[in-house]
């Protein structure tokens, strides 16, 4: 299997959120993943269900020989290592792994739909996203992920608690 690039969102609210993202990022690369660069990691409110802790996100570009399907098995088995026990949708939780973008990809099942249909929509996904690939375009709304983080309609409040890393030579 030829390797493919991927965007992943992930993001936690309980316990130590920040050591919850780092020990996502050591399995996504214990799993044969390459963290090409990773954005800086943002506090940030939640958004559908309000009444729970504030989120760490963070944004990563990383490369596995491995399609989209596959891969989503794969960060669904990271959740569960991580003991994710989500109380309902959108609650709160140790760690979430989404899937945003597989390259110039499309796919659209009931399993997984990728580009993330909600992306676009979310400060904790753009902001981190444009801090990493601005030039990037949508392959769907052909447009740059600049353009699409200056548009998203999210009111949410959102900071930088972290510098991201040196990034690696892509």
């Amino acid at each position: 299997m030829a390797k493919m690039k991927y965007f992943v969102s992930l993001g936690s609210n309980l316990g130590d959120r920040a050591r919850h993202l780092k020990q996502a990022r050591l399995l996504l690369e214990k799993a044969g993943s390459r963290i090409l660069r990773q954005s800086s990691i943002y506090e940030t409110e939640p958004v559908d269900y309000q009444k729970q802790p504030w989120f760490y996100n963070q944004v990563l570009e990383i490369e596995i020989a491995c399609n989209p399907i596959s891969f989503l098995d794969l960060v669904k088995d990271i959740e569960q290592k991580m003991k994710r026990r989500p109380a309902f949708d959108k609650g709160p939780r140790i760690i979430d792994i989404d899937i945003l973008l597989a390259e110039k990809t499309v796919v659209q099942t009931q399993k997984l739909m990728i580009p993330h249909p909600r992306m676009s929509f979310r400060n904790f996904v753009m902001i981190p996203l444009n801090e990493i690939a601005p030039d990037l375009v949508h392959p769907l709304f052909h447009e740059t992920i600049a353009d699409l983080a200056r548009t998203t309609g999210d009111t949410s409040s959102i900071r930088k608690v972290e510098e991201a890393p040196q990034q690696l030579a892509v």
